[in-house]
């Protein structure tokens, strides 16, 4: 369960502080200049280190104890293999819209921000074939993985133990979840605390990005934004709607009105878990999909499906390197691709996901430097809106996957209009 980051007065909401703290960085960084970011620099550093720091334990308990609680019982069977089938597949054509509009808008590509010298470019280890990035998922030393940020081993290694619980004895697999399951809620506590800190941090880094560049932090930003937009509304309007029609049967108009409920709650909460009552209450009541299904399918997604969130990194991770005058080539993008797929297996119920699956990313590509931490902070703070969009695409989602898998049950009375 998240933690409610949301309750209370309006300045109590994160969102709400970031914006201040956007605010504020811009007043600092324009009126003061250079001599303010010696007094609040280190937050943003600081924040960035906390984030990168809760990343390798929250990730590896968190897709654990994912995969085991979906592997396990009689959630091995034909609809579990069915949902699973349809949340990778989803999430893969999002990352894949992305892709293709981040590559052809070239969105950070009119900026100057920083330059390509500035970030660790030996490090960017780039392998020579497909073969060598699938080696990749496999790694020689878990631990040493782990300490390196070997993001692709870890999140296989992490796949392959959630899968092994689900075969060993029952005493074994119980004692074993449910330790990881505890590890992942004490992440969850850490990580909720660090994501509290994010004003603090976005005031830092944004006085630091302004005070260096001025308003050139964010020229870049509306071409992000519209790329980002662009691709939700694909995948809301048009990629989704198709599976509907074409895999289901399912007329999308309808299954559209069926959810607006949902949808709008997803928009303003900005929460699947939050939202997922609602969800089940329009997928079962509405659309029609038996409870066998929806208790089934639908938390699952709450959990492991997030096509918005999927579709938004890869952008960010490419629009970062084209604003840092750094091209990725089709191994490095592919990498990418991987990893943001591996990653919403576990990502989706961590507070503020979107921010921690950047780092995940990065790592996994080795794209290091100041100015990676200054752009993933310029990020976040435009992000609210964005947010709410891509949230909405992950309900939406998560009900058409329910839909397509009750008729492919022999449920006839899905969504009839």
């Amino acid at each position: 369960m998240r933690p409610k980051l949301h309750q209370g007065p309006w300045y109590y909401r994160l969102h709400w502080q970031i914006a201040i703290a956007l605010g504020a960085g811009l007043v600092l960084g324009f009126g003061v200049g250079e001599p303010a970011v010696p007094w609040v620099g280190w937050m943003g550093t600081a924040f960035i280190r906390l984030l990168r720091m809760v990343i390798v334990p929250l990730i590896l308990t968190s897709i654990t104890s994912g995969i085991a609680s979906v592997g396990s019982g009689r959630n091995l069977g034909r609809l579990g293999a069915k949902t699973l089938a349809y949340y990778i597949t989803t999430s893969l054509m999002a990352i894949l819209v992305g892709l293709v509009l981040v590559n052809v808008i070239q969105p950070g590509s009119h900026s100057d921000l920083t330059a390509a010298e500035s970030i660790e470019v030996e490090q960017l280890d780039t392998p020579g074939s497909l073969t060598d990035i699938f080696m990749r998922l496999i790694p020689l030393n878990p631990v040493k993985a782990a300490a390196d940020g070997d993001m692709l081993g870890l999140i296989f290694f992490a796949i392959l133990m959630g899968i092994a619980l689900t075969r060993l004895p029952p005493r074994s697999s119980d004692m074993l979840r449910g330790m990881f399951d505890s590890g992942f809620a004490l992440m969850m506590v850490i990580a909720g605390g660090v994501i509290r800190l994010a004003p603090l941090g976005v005031l830092g880094l944004i006085t630091a990005a302004v005070a260096d560049k001025g308003l050139e932090t964010f020229k870049p930003l509306a071409w992000y934004m519209v790329t980002v937009a662009s691709g939700l509304a694909i995948h809301l309007f048009v990629t989704l709607p198709l599976l509907l029609f074409l895999v289901g049967r399912i007329n999308p108009r309808v299954h559209f009105r069926n959810m607006t409920d949902a949808l709008l709650t997803a928009f303003s909460t900005s929460s699947s878990a939050a939202t997922l009552p609602v969800t089940l209450h329009d997928v079962e009541n509405k659309v029609g999909v038996s409870n066998r299904v929806t208790s089934f399918v639908l938390p699952m997604g709450a959990t492991i499906n997030m096509d918005g969130t999927a579709l938004y990194e890869c952008v960010a991770v490419i629009f970062m390197a084209q604003v840092m005058g750094f091209g990725l080539d089709v191994q490095a993008q592919f990498i990418v691709v991987v990893t943001a797929l591996l990653a919403s297996i576990g990502a989706a119920a961590i507070p503020s996901a979107g921010l921690v699956v950047i780092f995940i990313i990065t790592e996994a590509i080795n794209m290091r430097g100041p100015e990676v931490a200054i752009l993933v902070g310029t990020l976040l703070a435009i992000d609210r809106p964005l947010d709410m969009f891509r949230t909405m695409v992950n309900v939406f989602s998560d009900s058409c996957g329910a839909a397509i898998i009750a008729r492919s049950e022999g449920e006839t009375e899905v969504d009839r209009a």
